[in-house]
């Protein structure tokens, strides 16, 4: 693993946010009212980074008092009062705010009780040929409250699911807000998945309402998703209705409810209170060796949590304007509706995030005033390769931070947002997963930017770095570990009732400690370094390796579109480190490309990175949430058979995984010649 970048020298920001962005960040608010509320250090106005650690170090040390500060912060209303904040603080089992009820919906549409918010923007929809198109707050809250009746009219009751088959609309964000008011159980998923692959997350939950869309728009292409519905509703027998949305404008099928009918008349929602840990949705894992993990994650936890990562590390508030570029299948978009929380206005885009062209993301922003814009890694780094120019281009004067996620942002990926974008952006690189829906390190308005690191661990995340006998190491790579509990930590997983599952997923290597399967650095200074997932280390002769680091490097290259590199650890106890590459459109994988493959490796990484085989691909699969599948591949080429390396439906495409697999063969009927 290369160290250079965080050794003991220091290096200079990239970036670092001005005295007066300090003094107006929520943060700061919110630092000096716990230190005259509930004992939090006192802020240190001159050194911005220490007052960070030690409000930190608090937020963890002092784990009940910090989630109180937070829900007092916050006005979070209880509609009977907590016991008191943790009753139990094992993991897993952490019992928080016993006694409590509430409702997370209630939330998300407080700023609609304000007479001079009420015609304001709540969600504003783009799609890939209209203008933006608001939804105000009272639209939304009458909206709600007229599906959330229409559900209790259906004999929807606390703790039933209901489901959604459905694109990034306003129609998604009121479903799952009505289910949350009535205390039913939201799980959803985008329409460009399969029927197999829904049916493999939807049947274990066995919803009795399903919300679906009779198809939707992609690159500029219509895609109709009639058939698909059809046999959702044959293999969910659990169904008492359906609903349909006419994105294309089909008329309902036979038997089923039309929205227009339920929205028409608007309706004051009714808000059940609910236990604090009462389930609020179901995500699920990528299941790409299995079925997916059904994710339950709790009413109370969620909208804590998301109230302290907006409000205070996205430093998002009523004005702003909140778009991440998400689909109904990732934790993103469940993470973007909560925007609602902090009376931010939600930005919907429905498209693909490349059509007509490259920038399609950036002028979307530029279309809705976005101020705050969410993406992914690879994103960024397609622009660059593309020759984007955002700052040039488009009026992004508005953008105050710049998000990342799904992979780590490569160091490339913060020079170019800072030259091509804004010089004076808050670039915020998160880290964290579907498992808590959240961010275990990432943005801190108050805190400077080093390029390929993230600012700081989240405020009451105990983040730390663990050597395989289980000791926190700073500056050394290690496991990503959280050594206590966060309120939005799965209250479990969805049949699983002894909760084997659940333990063997994160608790298995280190009794009592969350595990993640990522490696991390921890820096003395405070920042973060993601490597890559831990489940796939590259291990060469004892100096373990995350595949992040290779990625970077290589894909700086301007023929490489996109790289995949697995170890292989072999019967005879060898070791076979292959990389796969997938050419950008007339490159060659000659002698010459070859040798700076290998050159690139062996100076900005060392030579025991240098693989083995570098070998032409026709892609890189991926996940149906756009990760790269390292795994699968490690067991294809282990010899695994792919119906058992993978599970079909989780991947984008199959076929490709079918050439792998083939690829697999060949070597080792070459091995055995």
């Amino acid at each position: 693993m290369t160290t250079a970048a965080h050794s003991d020298h220091r290096p200079q920001p990239l970036w670092q946010p001005g005295a007066d962005r300090i003094d107006r960040s929520r943060l700061t608010a919110f630092h000096a009212w716990a230190a005259e509320r509930h004992g939090a250090p006192a802020p240190a106005k001159d050194d911005p980074a220490a007052s960070y650690a030690a409000l930190h170090r608090w937020s963890v040390e002092k784990l009940e008092t910090f989630w109180q500060a937070v829900a007092e912060w916050f006005e979070v209303r209880f509609t009977t009062p907590y016991e008191r904040v943790l009753a139990d603080a094992t993991m897993p089992g952490a019992h928080w705010f016993p006694g409590a009820t509430l409702n997370y919906a209630e939330h998300a549409l407080r700023a609609a009780e304000d007479p001079a918010r009420a015609a304001e923007p709540a969600l504003l929809h783009v799609d890939e040929t209209t203008d933006p198109r608001p939804v105000t707050w009272a639209e939304l809250r009458g909206q709600v409250g007229a599906v959330a009746a229409e559900l209790r009219r259906l004999g929807v009751r606390p703790g039933d699911r209901v489901s959604g088959y459905v694109p990034n609309i306003p129609q998604a964000t009121v479903a799952l807000l009505a289910t949350a008011a009535v205390g039913a159980v939201w799980t959803s998923c985008a329409p460009d998945f399969g029927a197999r692959s829904v049916l493999d997350r939807f049947q274990q939950v066995e919803p009795v309402v399903l919300f679906t869309v009779d198809g939707y728009r992609y690159g500029g292409k219509t895609h109709d998703r009639t058939e698909t519905v059809a046999e959702l509703r044959a293999e969910l027998p659990t169904l008492r209705a359906v609903v349909h949305i006419p994105l294309l404008g089909t008329p309902a099928p036979e038997g089923a409810l039309r929205w227009d009918d339920i929205v028409r008349e608007p309706a004051e929602p009714v808000f059940e209170p609910l236990p604090f840990d009462h389930p609020l949705w179901v995500l699920y894992s990528s299941g790409t060796t299995g079925l997916p993990k059904a994710i339950v994650q709790s009413q109370g936890g969620i909208l804590l949590e998301h109230l302290k990562q907006l409000g205070l590390h996205c430093d998002l508030g009523p004005g702003d304007r909140f778009f991440w570029y998400t689909s109904t299948g990732w934790m993103m978009w469940n993470f973007l509706v909560s925007g609602l929380l902090v009376g931010a206005t939600v930005v919907l885009y429905d498209g693909s995030p490349g059509h007509p062209d490259t920038a399609a993301q950036w002028r979307v922003a530029e279309r809705t005033g976005t101020t705050l814009y969410g993406t992914s890694a690879a994103y960024v780094m397609a622009c660059r390769k593309a020759d984007v120019h955002p700052g040039r281009d488009f009026d992004l004067s508005r953008i105050k931070c710049v998000a990342t996620t799904g992979s780590p942002l490569p160091p490339d990926g913060f020079r170019w947002i800072h030259d091509e974008v804004a010089e004076d952006m808050w670039i915020a690189s998160v880290s964290g997963g579907t498992d808590v829906c959240s961010c275990f390190a990432g943005a801190v308005p108050t805190l400077p930017v080093y390029i390929g690191e993230l600012q700081a661990p989240g405020l009451g995340t105990d983040l730390q770095a663990w050597d395989p006998q289980g000791e926190p190491v700073v500056d050394e790579v290690g496991e990503l570990i959280v050594a206590r509990p966060m309120p939005s930590m799965p209250v479990r997983f969805w049949n699983d009732p002894d909760g084997s599952r659940y333990r063997d997923s994160y608790f298995e290597m280190f009794p009592g400690a969350w595990r993640h399967g990522d490696w991390i650095t921890l820096t003395s200074r405070g920042t973060v370094v993601i490597h890559g997932r831990s489940d796939s280390t590259l291990n060469r002769q004892g100096v373990r390796m995350g595949s992040a680091d290779i990625y970077e490097a290589v894909e700086r290259l301007p023929e490489i579109r996109e790289s995949l590199v697995i170890g292989v650890e072999q019967p005879d106890g060898g070791y076979w480190m292959p990389l796969f590459v997938h050419l950008a459109p007339g490159a060659t994988l000659d002698g010459e490309l070859l040798s700076r493959i290998k050159t690139t490796i062996r100076t900005q990484l060392s030579p025991r990175h240098v693989p083995d085989e570098i070998i032409e691909v026709p892609g890189v699969p991926h996940t149906l949430t756009g990760k790269r599948i390292e795994v699968p591949v490690k067991r294809l080429l282990q010899g695994t058979s792919l119906e058992k390396a993978v599970n079909p439906g989780s991947v984008d495409d199959v076929e490709l995984l079918r050439y792998y697999e083939r690829l697999a063969e060949e070597k080792r009927g070459a091995a055995g010649a």
